[in-house]
């Protein structure tokens, strides 16, 4: 297809191209890594263990590099699949909901494990008598509590790895189901929770749910919970970097195609990033060029700081270029990691340590706070965010995947009313003038 062709496409079928582009890559990496012999191995053992916070995909005991980019291009077909079902519109919502998925399949989701939670959103979706194309985003997103599946099938009851039984099977899939048929209802009312401002819309929604259910599997049953312990290898550092960069430079190179330069790029990254799909407002060719531009900041902050190049550090890229397409830009995220450098200077846990790197990624929703009251807020709010992080995954037990989406909506709840009761945002005080 021609680029004057693909110019007179909507922007849902030019984001397919784009995340289907995504999963191609991801294949291609799989089948570039040096330990592509172990490929297969090693994506055995990723669906074969449990898979709460935080177990690095890359780490040979776990998976293999290989195994894991492979893991991650299945699942990423199995999400661009659902977005070629008649009647799926693909938006800002759906790049967020793929990149939270893909990005989360280098440390804690698997083609396996996800199963049972899309099995679940088709029981929602029959129960609401809606077509499941109408709820693809749900899908993805609840695979937030995938862990659970992985717990139920391999080791709930014990603490100690076993084979799959009947009982086993049954949880995950009840689990699956409940999951499934209470996330769309927890997200549609999360929004009141936070007003807009924790961009990871689905991470209270989903530390809520798992709270429930790990208090009742666990605490009210009187079951010895698993411990919450990273287990992480040496990382992969040139692979990653290489992959990263030829991606997001053929983002940034395809969205200039698109868009005939950068017109109109500038005026998405001031874009305050508050309720609001970059795609819709600002046009598809900016809203690539975000793609690129962000996964290229991204990519060098986690070099600066020194980070390795684990599964998770890897998986979080992916992960804070969720909301590239609905929020969040270089400019409104950098105030949160001034937050987060800041506090790194009195904490006891350095910036380049894993459950930091970590943590930033999902720091990075509460971008639409610098971006309505300014770059101090937004350190505020980095640093707020840092002092929780690690503390929120005991409320849990580590089966919520999106436990730093689920500590800004808490820093969220605390700070946004404060600001809104003592200061104005950037409109307010332009109005005032």
């Amino acid at each position: 297809m021609s680029i004057e062709k693909l110019r007179k496409q909507s922007s849902s079928t030019i984001l397919r191209i784009v995340l289907s582009a995504f999963t191609a890559a991801f294949l291609i990496g799989a089948l570039c890594a040096p330990d592509r012999t172990d490929m297969l191995g090693g994506l055995w053992r990723i669906i074969t263990r449990p898979s709460l916070l935080t177990k690095d995909y890359f780490f040979v005991e776990i998976g293999s590099v290989s195994g894991a980019f492979l893991n991650v291009a299945l699942v990423g077909a199995v999400c661009c699949l659902m977005m070629y079902l008649p009647g799926a519109v693909v938006g800002g919502g759906t790049v967020a909901a793929y990149m939270l998925t893909v990005g989360f399949s280098f440390f804690g989701i698997n083609i396996l494990n996800i199963l049972p939670i899309i099995l679940g959103t088709a029981v929602y979706s029959l129960l609401k008598r809606q077509s499941f194309a109408k709820n693809i985003n749900f899908a993805m997103f609840s695979t937030a509590l995938a862990p659970l599946a992985s717990e139920m099938l391999f080791r709930y009851p014990g603490t100690e790895l076993r084979s799959v039984t009947l009982l086993g099977a049954v949880l995950a899939l009840v689990i699956g189901v409940v999951v499934g048929v209470c996330m769309p209802a927890l997200c549609a009312h999360a929004q009141f929770f936070h007003k807009g401002y924790d961009l990871y819309n689905a991470g209270p929604a989903a530390g809520f749910l798992c709270f429930m259910i790990f208090a009742t599997l666990y605490k009210t049953l009187g079951v010895e919970a698993p411990a919450i312990a990273a287990t992480l290898g040496e990382g992969s550092p040139v692979l990653c970097n290489v992959f990263a960069l030829v991606c997001f430079v053929l983002c940034i190179a395809f969205g200039l195609a698109l868009n005939g330069g950068f017109k109109g790029y500038g005026k998405l990254l001031l874009d305050p990033g508050h309720k609001v799909d970059f795609a819709a407002k600002h046009g598809i060719g900016p809203c690539v060029i975000n793609f690129g531009v962000y996964g290229l900041f991204i990519l060098a902050y986690y070099n600066l700081i020194g980070a390795k190049f684990t599964g998770p550090t890897f998986g979080v890229v992916w992960c804070m270029l969720a909301f590239c397409a609905a929020g969040a830009t270089p400019l409104n995220v950098l105030p949160i990691m001034v937050g987060y450098f800041l506090g790194s200077l009195f904490g006891v846990n350095a910036l380049n340590a894993q459950a930091i790197v970590v943590g930033l990624c999902f720091a990075s929703g509460l971008a639409p706070v610098s971006g309505k009251y300014g770059p101090i807020a937004g350190v505020v709010a980095g640093l707020m965010h840092y002092c929780l992080v690690t503390s929120v995954p005991a409320i849990h037990g580590g089966f919520n995947l999106y436990n730093g989406g689920f500590t800004s909506g808490i820093v969220a709840f605390v700070l946004v009313p404060v600001l809104e009761h003592f200061f104005k945002t950037f409109e307010e005080r332009r109005a005032a003038k």
